[in-house]
């Protein structure tokens, strides 16, 4: 599902700082970028409008502040930390919004599982999304990070500013939470 991110080329980076070429380098971005943060933040938010309309708005939104970018972190890291930070937010305004409480969230995600027309997977998969949809957000966002995306905790630890401690014992509770899941399910 998910493209594997590469490693940021460095001659695109100093292509995105120079005003002359800093439009073509990010068209660049957008190709090398765009499928992976989609499937972070389609994991996230269950719905391909909002996961298009949230990878658009994490696209407009680094390229307005492209001139800040300082290369103290790698550029898929700040645009990572940008999707997920776009896409928790349209999650906290949508629950507020549709008047769904933390609680119900595992109910309101699981109905939008069911109904997506938009991915045509197997009856395992359905049941991982489902299981999926049962954790809380961040060990969601932790297990999608590393089982989907196989990210490197140093990395998650960079976008979520959390230590490598905490994310191993997130995904680790996550994976149990989905395996516990599966054999109730059975």
């Amino acid at each position: 599902m998910a493209k594997e991110i590469q490693l940021d080329p460095p001659e695109l980076i100093e292509r995105l700082r120079d005003p002359a070429k800093c439009r073509d380098a990010f068209g660049e971005v957008i190709k090398l970028y765009g499928e992976p943060l989609y499937w972070q933040i389609r994991r996230m938010v269950e719905s391909h409008e909002d996961a298009d309309d949230l990878l658009q708005n994490t696209f407009m939104k680094a390229w307005s502040s492209i001139e800040n970018f300082r290369g103290d972190a790698k550029l898929s890291t700040w645009l990572y930390k940008i999707a997920i930070n776009e896409s928790i937010t349209f999650m906290a305004r949508e629950r507020k919004r549709l008047n769904i409480s933390i609680d119900d969230e595992e109910s309101h995600l699981i109905d939008m599982i069911e109904a997506d027309t938009f991915i045509d997977g197997d009856e395992l998969a359905l049941k991982l999304r489902k299981a999926i949809a049962t954790l809380p957000e961040k060990q969601r966002l932790v297990f999608n990070m590393r089982y989907f995306d196989e990210m490197k905790y140093e990395q998650m630890s960079e976008i979520l500013g959390t230590s490598v401690g905490a994310l191993k014992a997130s995904y680790h509770l996550a994976a149990k939470k989905i395996e516990q899941y599966f054999a109730e399910s059975d």
